[in-house]
């Protein structure tokens, strides 16, 4: 993501998020197989899940752009790191892999799908669209980008979990309201868990943010990793691992 958004984007992207959030009633108001396997999956704790992997370390991938890459911050500050540190505390024996790629489209990142995924992966976290928003690219053209990476991943027996993200508003209520809608629209065509907007919390907050406006600061970063921790966690829980891994 390296092109600016303006202050007044900022305030209004915080306005999205309330009406994200009310349209999370996906699904014939049906919420996300994931949050209804919570509770469910409380008792199968990080003890019962590390000892069916006792050979083995699952993998958790997270493909997405500058925001998930962590541009202007250290690698261990970035959010896919401190969600690292959230499982390790947890106890969880999983490793996650960053690919996140500055400046990436959902074109640019299935194309890099088979590279991402190489080494294999138990989980992928999917949080793109940021700079597809911010070309003003074709709707159209990112859901079909982004259910192809995610029939790749259910192909291969890989969990799914899909970040959303908001476009900004300076293309249109039209544009902005469909581009929140196609990842409410995915996760319940596809049957995935999903993450309304990655930034919850974060985006437009001036202290979270570095100076672009944009990209969240070490603090901002550990923020998304607690927003988005709850969601891996459930489905870091309802892992397991085929024959032969």
């Amino acid at each position: 993501m390296s092109e600016h958004w303006t202050q007044t984007f900022h305030w209004s992207w915080l306005a999205g998020i309330v009406i994200a959030a009310a349209g999370l009633s996906a699904c014939d108001q049906t919420p996300p197989a994931a949050a209804q396997a919570g509770s469910s999956l409380a008792s199968d704790g990080p003890t019962s899940v590390q000892r069916r992997f006792e050979t083995y370390t699952p993998r958790l991938v997270v493909l997405g752009d500058s925001l998930t890459a962590g541009l202007g911050l250290e690698a261990t500050e970035a959010y896919p790191a401190r969600l690292q540190e959230h499982l390790d505390a947890a106890g969880y024996h999983v490793q996650i892999m960053n690919a996140g790629v500055s400046g990436d489209t959902t074109t640019g990142a299935l194309r890099r799908l088979d590279w991402a995924l190489d080494g294999g992966a138990e989980i992928l976290v999917v949080a793109l669209g940021g700079n597809d928003g911010l070309r003003g690219l074709p709707i159209g053209q990112m859901k079909n980008n982004l259910s192809q990476i995610i029939m790749v991943a259910k192909s291969r027996g890989i969990k799914v979990l899909l970040v959303g993200m908001e476009a900004p508003p300076n293309f249109g209520e039209v544009y902005t309201t469909a581009f929140r809608d196609v990842f409410r629209q995915l996760a319940c065509e596809h049957d995935v868990a999903s993450v309304p907007f990655l930034l919850e919390g974060v985006a437009g907050v001036q202290n979270l943010n570095q100076p672009d406006g944009i990209h969240p600061t070490a603090e901002g970063a550990a923020r998304v990793a607690e927003h988005v921790w709850p969601a891996v966690e459930r489905l870091v829980q309802q892992m397991t691992i085929g024959d032969g891994q």
